[in-house]
């Protein structure tokens, strides 16, 4: 499976788009980032490539509109997960602005699940 790394520059717009919140934190992920709320991850940058987590209903809405693209590894894509469209890496300030509206309907999707349970230390054997 191939991990493109994201580059500096796409990591900068990343959390620049990502709401400025203190429920909000920004963490490497396997050379890339992932924005969480909750304990539970909103948006991801994988290579250049933003793909955010929508209610059922706003996901039909972006797909159905716009150049979506898979979001993750090509051989095992996050289903859960929607690419933003790849033009808007390239279009400038319009296009940053539609990124950070569809970013926040993640963050308030995402807010509104019940937060993540901490994974518990499991002991080995003669511990």
């Amino acid at each position: 499976m191939e991990m493109p790394k994201a580059p500096d520059e796409a990591k900068e717009r990343f959390r620049s788009l990502v709401p400025d919140s203190p429920e909000v934190s920004v963490k490497p992920m396997f050379g890339n980032l992932g924005a969480f709320v909750n304990g539970n991850m909103f948006a991801g940058l994988f290579g250049r490539t933003i793909g955010i987590r929508l209610s059922p209903e706003d996901k039909e809405q972006l797909e159905s509109g716009e150049r979506t693209v898979p979001f993750g590894p090509a051989d095992r894509p996050m289903r859960e997960y929607t690419g933003l469209p790849e033009i808007w890496n390239e279009e400038g300030d319009g296009d940053d602005a539609r990124a950070k509206a569809w970013i926040r309907k993640a963050y308030e999707h995402v807010a509104g699940l019940p937060p993540k349970e901490p994974k518990s230390k499991t002991r080995t054997a003669g511990n």
